[in-house]
């Protein structure tokens, strides 16, 4: 079953697939059935790998299917930070995965017709503050070393869509896009299977044998393989303890409204996702049509109730519009995401034929499309791209302590945000 949220609500596939029963042999098994290990599992059976993923809840139960739904080239991690920790080279090389990774969802969408993903072009990526030169830099940089053309928009050209005061200045993005994330998800376990890969709900892997003979043990049944694959992302649990040290779950909230699409249209004029520049930005679009507006934000280290979620994005709603005090709230919700301390993706070899593949810290859409694909090359020794990933490991994460340390910084940062926007406005 499903929290109660929008992507719930209208999903398009309803199927509920069976819990593991019984002994089951197969070559690989991936444990977490989200974007990372479905993915995974695509890109193996494409190649005639017969794969097995165990899911303990719904596919997509987790952030994978209760996110924004916008795919744009980015990590969590800021490319100065990664390009003082490899080099400018290896730091271009990484950020090109992430555009390949929007190509890679793009193309799935198209080639397995997945028209229940209800992909719709551009995202505005927008100013809060007066940062004008960093802007240009970074639209300059993208053009010169990727070809990745953005579009400067200035605070008139952003009124003309977008009835707010608040935003400065920004770039549009016509190659990223935003889509039903977990109608996406649901169609990718339909082709996972069309090809003999096996899914099995309600069956959360609580033993474990990885030596020679890798054998995972659920509740009524288990599972003999060549080799196995961890991508279980926020919801990481103990059975593998020095992957569950190395992965912070942290919240975000999102929330969507009861249609209004009069009142909607006055307000935001543009199909594009928007996101702004803080911490913890917010980040909203438009769908259902038009009917509905889907809004996210906050960073926090617990999960909160679906009432205190509606109320506090709310009141983020109504600073940015408070034409839109009228708005109704429909539903709210909270999910986890993984974070590593270093902010980058863990990917990668914890034993031989044992894998690891999570904490995209909020950009899963179009890193797990690229993950998933470098993990199998690896896997199957046709490429070594996933030794782009190996300077970010799994370190500790701090557990309690970091999670408070992740808490407290949002909290400073949040401040600073609001100290800077005041006195823009003063």
């Amino acid at each position: 079953m499903y929290p109660q949220t929008f992507y719930a609500q209208t999903r398009s596939d309803p199927t509920n697939r069976p819990a593991l029963h019984g002994p089951h042999e197969t070559d690989t098994v991936i444990i977490g059935g989200g974007l990372a290990g479905l993915t995974t599992a695509l890109e193996l059976a494409r190649e005639g790998e017969a794969v097995t993923v165990l899911e303990s809840e719904s596919i997509g139960f987790g952030a994978s299917g209760r996110n924004g739904g916008i795919v744009s080239p980015a990590f969590a991690c800021g490319s100065d930070a990664i390009t003082a920790r490899v080099g400018p080279d290896k730091a271009r090389a990484l950020h090109k995965l992430t555009i390949e990774g929007v190509e890679r969802l793009r193309s799935h969408i198209q080639t397995l017709n997945i028209a229940q993903a209800e992909p719709i072009a551009g995202l505005l990526n927008l100013r809060r503050f007066d940062q004008v030169h960093d802007l240009h830099a970074y639209a300059d940089e993208f053009q010169r070393d990727y070809g990745y053309a953005f579009t400067y928009l200035d605070r008139n050209a952003i009124q003309e869509r977008l009835q707010t005061t608040r935003y400065l200045h920004g770039l549009e993005d016509l190659q990223a896009l935003h889509i039903h994330p977990l109608n996406y998800l649901r169609a990718l376990a339909v082709e996972v299977e069309r090809l003999g890969g096996k899914i099995y709900e309600q069956s959360p892997a609580i033993g474990c044998e990885l030596e020679t003979q890798k054998r995972l043990k659920t509740p009524m049944g288990h599972v003999s393989a060549k080799r196995v694959i961890f991508a279980t992302g926020g919801y990481t649990g103990p059975l593998i303890a020095r992957l569950k040290r190395a992965v912070l779950p942290i919240a975000t909230y999102m929330m969507v409204s009861s249609p209004a699409p009069d009142l909607l249209a006055q307000v935001i004029k543009t199909k594009a996702a928007i996101l702004d520049d803080r911490r913890a930005s917010d980040y909203y679009r438009m769908v259902d049509g038009g009917q509905r507006l889907l809004w996210g934000g906050r960073i926090t280290t617990r999960a909160a109730n679906p009432q205190g979620v509606a109320a506090e994005l709310r009141r983020a709603m109504l600073d940015v519009y408070p034409q839109l005090a009228p708005l109704q709230t429909d539903l709210a919700w909270s999910g986890l995401m993984a974070y590593a301390r270093h902010l980058m993706p863990q990917i990668g070899q914890l034993q031989p034929d044992v894998w690891h593949i999570t904490a995209f810290g909020g950009h899963g859409l179009n890193t797990t499309a690229i993950a998933g694909k470098v993990l199998a090359e690896a896997i199957l020794h046709q490429s070594d791209r996933i030794e782009l990933f190996k300077p970010w490991g799994l370190d500790y994460a701090g557990g309690p302590i970091g999670l408070a340390v992740a808490q407290l910084t949002y909290w400073y940062l949040q401040a600073q945000d609001h100290w800077r926007e005041r006195r823009r406005l003063t």
